[in-house]
Formats: C-alpha cells, sequence, structure tokens
C-alpha cells in the first residue's frame, strides 16, 4: 500500500514538472503573415521600452534635482526626434501592410540605442 501511494505521489510530481516545463512557442519567432510581423514588431518596441523606463528610472534616482530636470527636458526632445524619424522612416511605405511593422522595428531600434546611452550616463556618474 504504502509503495502504491510513493508511485502516486512520484507519477503526480514528475507530470506536474513536465506539464510546467512545457512553454508555448513564441509566436514571433516564427511570424507569417504581414499582420504577424506587425503585432510583433510592435511587442519587440514595447519590451524595448519598458527596458528603457527602467533604466531611465536608475538614472533618475542618482541624480540631483537640476539634473533630473536637465534629464527631463532631453528626454522630451528625444522622444520627439525618435517619434518624428520613425514616421518619417516608415512613412516610405505609407499605405503598405508593411509600414507598422518597419515604424515598431524603428522605434524598437532607436529605443534601445537610448537605452544604452542612459547606462552609459549611470556608469559614468557612478566612477
Amino acid at each position: 500500500m504504502k509503495l502504491a501511494i510513493v508511485f502516486m505521489l512520484l507519477f503526480v510530481l514528475v507530470g506536474a514538472n513536465a506539464f510546467g516545463q512545457h512553454k508555448k512557442p513564441d509566436p514571433c519567432a516564427n511570424a507569417q503573415t504581414q499582420a504577424e510581423m506587425n503585432i510583433c514588431a510592435g511587442k519587440e518596441y514595447q519590451a524595448a521600452d519598458a527596458v528603457l523606463n527602467q533604466v531611465y528610472k536608475q538614472l533618475v534616482s542618482i541624480l540631483d534635482d537640476e539634473e533630473k530636470t536637465q534629464l527631463r527636458d532631453v528626454e522630451n526632445a528625444w522622444l520627439k526626434y525618435r517619434d518624428s524619424n520613425c514616421d518619417f522612416v516608415a512613412d516610405q511605405y505609407k499605405g503598405g501592410s508593411i509600414r507598422p511593422t518597419i515604424h515598431g522595428l524603428c522605434l524598437a531600434d532607436m529605443t534601445r540605442n537610448r537605452t544604452t546611452e542612459l547606462k552609459n550616463q549611470i556608469k559614468e556618474r557612478s566612477n
């Protein structure tokens, strides 16, 4: 009887572990349609933006009040530039179904670059 309970517990644990390890495949890894690519480009931008916001908060935490004001002004100007630039880049495909993909990838790329710049500022100010 005890052996049957041990086997049953073992079966449940192994089954739960196998179930927990099963991950859904990333639909963006094999996007096939333009609609899927558009969605994935948007998700890529959202992920890059989330990282940028975290790094921005880290930088703000080490700045004095005057520097915080400067950074806020610079960041607002950068956001306007990024958005205008990506509109310009994507508008060469205006009216096309690929435009949202181009726009999203541009936003993601520029956002990752800005994140690197802010990380460098943190390093320089931490020395």
